[in-house]
């Protein structure tokens, strides 16, 4: 229960990370923003001032501007902080507002259209921040706001305009909603899309988390299984030992034939049960074998050939400069297991590649069976996703993908061009390399 305890702690760490990494796009969306509201307002400062002839003043409003920039700037080695994204994304809000309250301050307050721009503040703090950070976004644009209504710089109509403030500010609410509608639909897609992605990633996470509950439950269930037959199985061979040096026994050589198969069998089953315990870290004080990767591959097939001598094995490897490398039983098992799968659908041949390419070992095993269907694929390397009958079938894969995995590789399936499968595993030489100094 620790082990499935650390397994689901490292779940929510990694989980952690991911809503970080997304605070992280989102802050870069915001920033995005801020560029094109500073080009925005100096457009429209210029034309205002220049074209409609309004006395604005041009130095506090270009130094809010610079304001704006000088964040964007300080922001971009930021981009990588993984610290309060809330924080992060609520302190740059805040400063967005502060900044379009005085460039409104400035351009007569209330009576500005563009004061709808609130809006956009309003809505992407209820997308992006807490629930706690968003209300504080709606309060502080409120309270804004109504100041605006009592303090600000009047805006002076130029001589000919007459009475025409109206239609200016028709004009002008036309122009606001049109740019806080294009920019609502341009952020907010894209701000979706992170969330999607960010909530699809930590469903990933979740159902990898749980598969590795299952494989960490059904480790400590054949662990204890291991355990519990060691004591028959001894018991069994000291009394087939003690049968074998019996008067009566040694006088009927058929007897003694068939006793000398039910010891290899016994010691059949007892190295199986010293390799589950091996699998499951339990090596009773015995040094791990260290052997080069040829070695290792080679003895593998020799292993299952002795057990398969009826199905044609191509092997080949090409290793490279052959490093020394931990023997690591559970590695071994499961590609034991993907060969097993492949002779159930290719009686008569399989292939089996073993390659380095740069630091990473590629194993790839073919047949020549039906392949797997478009369902099969979907759900590789789920428990019980099998087209085998029998109950249990399945988990071989199921446990390759989660072998792998933990040892930092990946696990693919695909169906050849000219019929049958291949299953590749790919690992990092790093993870069964041996330490140096061992």
């Amino acid at each position: 229960m620790t082990t499935s305890r650390q397994g689901w702690q490292g779940w929510l760490t990694r989980a952690a990370k991911l809503t970080d990494a997304t605070g992280s796009a989102n802050m870069r969306q915001l920033v995005t923003l801020r560029w094109i509201a500073v080009a925005g307002q100096l457009l429209t400062i210029l034309f205002v001032r220049f074209v409609l002839h309004f006395d604005l003043p041009l130095v506090p409003m270009g130094l809010a501007m610079a304001a704006a920039v000088v964040l964007n700037l300080a922001s971009m080695p930021l981009y990588g902080w993984q610290r309060g994204p809330n924080a992060q994304l609520f302190c740059a809000m805040l400063f967005d507002v502060g900044l379009l309250t005085v460039q409104l301050y400035l351009s007569g307050g209330a009576t500005n259209p563009f004061i709808e721009l609130y809006l956009l503040q309003v809505v992407l703090g209820a997308v992006l921040l807490d629930r706690w950070s968003s209300w504080t976004i709606v309060g502080v644009t409120a309270c804004c706001f109504a100041a605006l209504t009592v303090r600000y710089r009047p805006l002076v109509l130029p001589p000919g305009y007459g009475g025409s403030f109206f239609e200016l500010y028709t004009i002008g609410s036309l122009l606001c909603f049109a740019l806080i509608a294009t920019l609502l639909v341009l952020f907010m897609t894209r701000i979706t899309t992170n969330l999607r992605g960010r909530d699809t990633h930590l469903a990933d996470l979740r159902q990898q988390a749980a598969e590795e509950d299952h494989i960490v439950r059904m480790g400590l269930l054949a662990s204890g299984a291991a355990h519990e037959l060691g004591t028959p199985l001894a018991s069994i061979a000291v009394i087939l030992a003690d049968w074998r040096r019996m008067p009566v026994l040694a006088r009927a050589p058929g007897l003694l034939a068939e006793i000398g198969e039910m010891q290899a069998e016994v010691q059949r089953c007892k190295t199986i049960v010293t390799g589950i315990l091996l699998a499951a870290g339990e090596a009773r004080g015995e040094a791990p074998e260290i052997v080069s990767l040829h070695q290792f591959l080679d003895g593998i097939v020799d292993d299952w050939r002795a057990l398969h001598a009826g199905v044609e094995v191509d092997y080949v490897a090409r290793v490279g400069d052959n490093p020394q490398i931990v023997s690591d039983p559970a590695l071994k098992q499961v590609i034991a297991n993907i060969l097993d799968n492949a002779a159930e659908a290719s009686p008569d041949w399989i292939g089996f590649r073993g390659e380095r390419s740069g630091d990473h070992l590629v194993l790839a095993v073919r047949d020549r069976g039906p392949g797997f269907s478009a369902e099969r694929i979907a759900g590789f390397g789920k428990p019980y996703q099998s087209t085998k009958a029998e109950p249990g079938h399945g988990l071989g894969l199921f446990l390759a993908v989660n072998v792998v995995r933990k040892l930092g590789g990946t696990a693919s399936v695909a169906n050849r061009d000219h019929g049958g499968a291949e299953v590749t595993l790919t690992l990092p030489l790093a993870a069964i390399a041996m330490e140096e100094g061992a």
